[in-house]
């Protein structure tokens, strides 16, 4: 078996510029966070885009469908930014149903003290392999599905609807 990984973007991969002192995108931090997890399943990461979700439009979302169905694998983990997963999510959830996806993200960039990122990561690598078929979250320490979820912005969590 093999795990297939796809990177959009997000906080998670977001690098912080010490010269001006902003967050943004320079390459995915995922091979780093493949290797530090020491992993020993197969992973094959395909870097869609590297984008704030905020900024993801209808044909970004289209081209992570269309990765996913293209996908030899069925077990997906799709780091994505959390302020539009839910939305990422639900395109995937109306048209896949053979493969399991599990989305996840992080609150503070991987290269951060104190992240989520590499947690959430892990967790979602291991939901996906023991999840069935189905679109869903993976976000500190809970799982949900894909239509039962929401960005609980004020307290900085995932919960159920």
């Amino acid at each position: 078996m093999t795990l297939r990984i796809i990177a959009t973007g997000g906080t998670f991969d977001k690098h912080y510029n010490e010269l001006n002192g902003v967050l943004g995108f320079a390459e995915s931090h995922l091979p780093e966070v493949i290797a530090r997890s020491r992993m020993t399943i197969p992973v094959e990461l395909q870097v869609v885009s590297l984008l704030d979700s905020l900024e993801m439009q209808d044909s970004d979302r289209q081209n992570v469908l269309a990765a996913c169905q293209a996908a030899s694998e069925k077990q997906i983990v799709i780091v994505h930014g959390t302020d539009t997963m839910r939305e990422t999510a639900e395109v995937l959830g109306a048209a896949t149903s053979d493969k399991t996806i599990v989305f996840t993200g992080a609150m503070i960039p991987y290269e951060i003290a104190n992240s989520d990122a590499l947690f959430n990561f892990g967790f979602a690598c291991a939901a996906a392999q023991m999840l069935p078929p189905g679109v869903y979250v993976a976000m500190n320490g809970k799982v949900f599905t894909w239509d039962n979820v929401t960005k609980n912005r004020a307290a900085g969590v995932f919960q159920a609807l």
